[in-house]
């Protein structure tokens, strides 16, 4: 083959892969899809670095998914006129991402500490490997990998098809509807629209997401079927109080260099928070949290404003309560708990 038939080849080559890459990104937005970025080590990596130049003037959430999704991150920084830097991990218990936190000298923000009890109450490693993952990765980052996440960003925010929980090829195999092999457990398989991310890492639950009342049924049998209705009691005795003096350690290192630290417990409902009653009584898991740390907390069923949600698939506030909730939790702050913000949020 001469030099001009390889030219022709590559170019034809060239153009069918551009002409899928066209099709492909068109097909998904076609269906509802938008823009979302993965939610992996290097974005969180990101978020953490920005805590040295944002410190003063910002407040730092940890915790599970329930406040990545409940807390509207633009809603926040409109009332507030300050950041809100979301080091929450999906599935993940806040304690390595506290811990983290009090042993930099250099933090001594405002924080805010989701307090699902499933999970930060959770004896499974599994709840702490997304934490040990993206801290390893955040400490040993090299110019490499800086400059990989800086070459990503454009391009994640340009194609939809990039989000690799989504639509790699594994990712989208999970969705063929096939029947397990007896002992074999599928990954995790989350409809489509169901927690796209922003930049600032705020999952959100889309259109399509909403507009499908089957997709929140499926999400509802995901939480049954994973057994997060378990309602047998949670863990007691030693083992919880190591937990608390764990947290509370951590908490007063940041407290001694002059942060504020404050609990909350997001809102659940229906079946969920049946279950959670029975398997985690507020008594044990919450009060007496809040008295062994001496830590202030905002529990939504202790507010009418923020008690009231539906959960459409019981564990995480729409887009539009979360605008209500964030709005709220930020007068409940301010009016109840003395804190303070850039802007002077009492009359918003």
């Amino acid at each position: 083959m001469n030099s001009s038939n390889l030219k022709k080849a590559a170019l034809f080559t060239l153009i069918l892969v551009i002409a899928f890459v066209i099709c492909w990104e068109f097909y998904w937005r076609n269906q509802g899809v938008g823009i979302s970025y993965n939610d992996d080590a290097p974005l969180w990596s990101y978020k953490r670095s920005q805590i040295y130049d944002a410190s003063e003037n910002a407040t730092f959430f940890i915790g599970a998914s329930r406040i990545k999704f409940d807390l509207d991150i633009p809603t926040w920084e409109n009332v507030t006129g300050e950041k809100a830097m979301q080091l929450a991990l999906v599935g993940t218990s806040p304690q390595l991402i506290l811990k983290d936190l009090a042993n930099d000298e250099n933090f001594a923000g405002k924080l805010i500490v989701d307090i699902t009890e499933m999970v930060i109450y959770s004896r499974d490693p599994a709840d702490q490997a997304n934490a040990e993952k993206s801290i390893a990765y955040y400490s040993k980052l090299t110019p490499a990998q800086w400059a990989s996440f800086y070459i990503n960003y454009p391009l994640e925010s340009s194609f939809v098809f990039l989000e690799s929980k989504v639509f790699s090829l594994n990712a989208l195999l999970s969705h063929l509807y096939l029947n397990n092999r007896p002992g074999i457990f599928p990954d995790v398989n989350f409809p489509i629209g169901f927690e796209p991310t922003t930049f600032k890492r705020q999952n959100y639950m889309s259109e399509i997401f909403m507009a499908n009342t089957s997709r929140q049924i499926e999400m509802k049998k995901y939480w049954t079927n994973f057994g997060l209705l378990n309602t047998k009691l949670g863990i007691t005795g030693d083992t919880l109080q190591n937990i608390f003096k764990d947290v509370k350690s951590s908490i007063d290192k940041i407290k001694s260099r002059g942060g504020q630290v404050i609990f909350i417990r997001p809102p659940s409902s229906g079946e969920m928070r049946d279950a959670e009653k029975l398997a985690y009584p507020r008594r044990i898991f919450w009060d007496d949290l809040i008295a062994f740390t001496n830590i202030p907390g905002i529990h939504f069923e202790d507010y009418p404003e923020i008690a009231h949600f539906i959960c459409p698939e019981w564990s995480h506030l729409s887009p539009q309560d979360a605008i209500v909730f964030t709005k709220n939790v930020i007068k409940i702050l301010e009016e109840e708990k003395g804190w303070e913000f850039q802007k002077n949020t009492l009359n918003f």
